[in-house]
């Protein structure tokens, strides 16, 4: 009976359990049908009065268009990455040239760091200094880039600039030089291959101070959004600048065109051509092609186009301000007339505003717009880009000349077999195919300068001389300079440059004279065209961007001295304390000779005007550094000094 009543129980408990299980099963179903139904009401309550789009129609509209907008930021991306153009320093090395290069990198880096490590007394300096060898070993990158910015920064967004991209290069580990100007950044910086893309990176959020939204995109405006930076990989460590300096200028090419005076380069700039769409104008009549660079970096390397093809000009200048003095000289527009003018130089920022000025003599000017010139082009990323797109050389004769470590270099495959032929020697290049190919036997060899002591094939600018005459850099080879140190044949001031042999210039007195004499004449011209507009000509290492000092007694009056007695003038003063308005100078003479001594007393319109002639106290000018210094007048003397009133005033 007992085990009758629990095999009961248990077919009982089964049974209640078989109820439950169908009554959840049904419960579900419930819910699900009832579910089912809330959903089919939802979407027809959703349905548009207007336009009969349902809910489901508009979420599916919005995730093709999240797909569209993604794939938009991924072409805008792809387009950033296109801008960075870098290459190799040992790409076209053999593989144990290579080897050999790399290893001798690590050797020189460890006996560095051997040094440094014995000479480290604290621990704090010894891991700062194993920071910086890791930074150092083998990876040192060249970054060349500039920007001109439109409208230009006013003086709180230039100081939020300078401060960004200092702080950056600090906290990225950059060196070298870094021009700044309220116009834009001209750039030549060393770091590591990570550090320099770094700071790459954080310069293309930069918004300039002056943060804009694209009503079209609703994206945020940069500055550099669209900048090429021109990357080189793999220099050595002692191609490495030492240290990051920002230069506060006026202008980040120093052409003289700054304010009212400078083009447009939106408005008027040049066609930008890619290296291999100008290396095909090279090759077409009727075009002419201008070396925008100076005559000292043409005479070791230049363009040669083929026969039939454009036309070369060196303008044979010895700094850049003398080129627009040389672009109004009739003799150069006739050498224009009915001809495509092509523009070329280093890194393509110099062609910038030299483009955009006879373009826009051309819209203005009459006597230049008769030329029918037939258009203007530039290379865009100059020099250094074309050898990227042509490593074997192209058109290319000789060796570029730059303003870094590397003082100048040839095309990257040239340079390859140059570097296999000194180290492995002559056998070893035939061994490896693609040293040669596309590279004239001799081209290796081929030197276009030539010593200015003894006249023998030589394209290497080396050592601090300079020509006697004017001041360009001397290009004197190996032997001569020896012989110049021991005093076998000393370099006397007779050994001058290629252009003031042909220029027949003998003496700093002659070539400033004449300097001055073609000055003048175009600043008459330029106070022509632009009348109420003209501003005087500002000279670059005294034309720095400079915040005016404090001057909470408002004083107007200062006291100059140190200036230099014999050079000194009205013109050149008003020309070096601008854009302070200067009203009245006194000029203090000897009481026996009357002669200015180089001491001044002068007054300025306003007491910011004062505080901004202060803050040149220090700078170098005409070869003195001058010192400024506010001076209350006295109340015994009359001051403003009756006829001390400055012509222009």
């Amino acid at each position: 009976m007992a085990a009758d009543d629990e095999v009961e129980l248990k077919m009982a408990k089964k049974s209640k359990h078989k109820m439950k299980r169908k009554r959840d099963t049904d419960e579900e179903r419930k819910a699900k049908k009832k579910h089912k139904k809330e959903k089919k009401k939802l979407k027809k309550e959703s349905m548009d009065d207007s336009d009969g789009e349902s809910s489901v129609t508009v979420a599916k509209k919005a995730k093709k268009a999240a797909k569209k907008a993604k794939k938009e930021k991924a072409r805008k991306q792809k387009e950033l990455d296109e801008k960075i153009v870098s290459s190799s320093a040992i790409e076209f090395y053999p593989d144990d040239l290579k080897t050999l290069q790399l290893a001798k990198n690590q050797e020189e880096e460890k006996q560095k760091a051997e040094a440094a490590a014995a000479a480290a007394a604290a621990a704090e300096k010894k891991e700062r200094l194993a920071a910086n060898r890791v930074n150092n070993i083998n990876n040192i990158t060249l970054l060349l880039f500039y920007q001109y910015v439109e409208p230009c920064w006013d003086d709180d967004q230039f100081q939020v600039a300078l401060k960004f991209v200092t702080d950056q290069g600090n906290k990225y580990g950059l060196t070298g030089r870094m021009r700044v100007a309220k116009e834009g950044l001209n750039c030549t910086l060393t770091g590591s291959h990570d550090g320099v893309r770094n700071w790459c990176a954080a310069l293309r959020t930069f918004d300039g101070g002056r943060s804009k939204i694209d009503q079209v995109t609703g994206e945020k405006i940069t500055e550099f959004a669209k900048t090429e930076f021109k990357l080189t990989d793999d220099l050595p460590p002692k191609q490495r600048f030492p240290k990051l300096h920002a230069f506060e200028v006026v202008e980040i090419v120093n052409y003289g065109l700054a304010g009212s005076r400078a083009p447009e380069i939106a408005k008027y700039g040049g066609t930008h051509l890619e290296p291999e769409d100008y290396n095909k104008k090279m090759c077409e009549k009727d075009t002419v092609i201008i070396d925008v660079r100076n005559h000292y970096e043409a005479n070791i390397g230049r363009f040669n186009p083929p026969e039939g093809g454009a036309k070369m000009i060196d303008p044979m200048m010895r700094k850049s301000t003398e080129f627009p003095i040389w672009l109004d000289k009739p003799e150069t527009k006739e050498m224009l007339r009915g001809k495509q003018v092509l523009m070329y130089c280093t890194g393509g920022v110099r062609c910038e505003r030299a483009s955009a000025l006879l373009k826009q003599k051309i819209e203005t000017e009459d006597d230049t717009k008769s030329l029918g010139i037939k258009g203007v082009y530039q290379l865009q990323g100059g020099i250094d880009k074309y050898f990227k797109e042509f490593p074997e050389g192209g058109l290319w004769k000789g060796k570029n000349y730059v303003f870094d470590k590397r003082f100048s270099h040839a095309p990257p495959k040239v340079e390859a077999v140059d570097r296999t032929k000194k180290v492995l020697g002559d056998d070893e290049v035939a061994k490896v195919e693609k040293l040669v190919d596309g590279i004239p036997a001799c081209a290796a060899d081929e030197i276009l300068g030539a010593c200015e002591g003894c006249s023998k094939p030589w394209d290497m600018y080396r050592g601090k001389r300079r020509c006697p005459t004017c001041g360009v850099p001397s290009l004197i080879c190996r032997e001569c300079f020896e012989n110049d140190k021991a005093g076998i044949r000393k370099l006397g001031r007779d050994v001058r440059c290629d252009l003031c042999v042909a220029e027949d210039v003998r003496n700093k007195q002659q070539l400033r004279e004449r300097e001055e004499r073609e000055m003048k004449e175009y600043e008459k011209n330029i106070k022509q065209k632009l009348g109420e507009k003209y501003e005087p000509y500002m000279q670059r290492k005294h034309a720095i961007t400079r915040k005016p000092k404090p001057n909470p007694e408002r004083i107007t009056r200062l006291f100059l001295k140190n200036m230099c007695a014999k050079q000194m003038d009205e013109e050149k003063l008003l020309e070096f304390l601008h854009p302070a308005k200067v009203t009245h100078i006194q000029w203090l003479t000897d009481r026996n000779s009357g002669a200015f001594y180089g001491s001044a007393f002068i007054e300025v319109k306003t007491a910011e005007d004062a505080g901004s002639v202060l803050a040149v106290n220090g700078t170098t000018v005409l070869g003195r550094r001058i010192t400024v210094k506010y001076q209350k007048p006295d109340e015994k003397s009359v001051w403003p000094v009756p006829g001390t009133e400055v012509s222009s005033s």
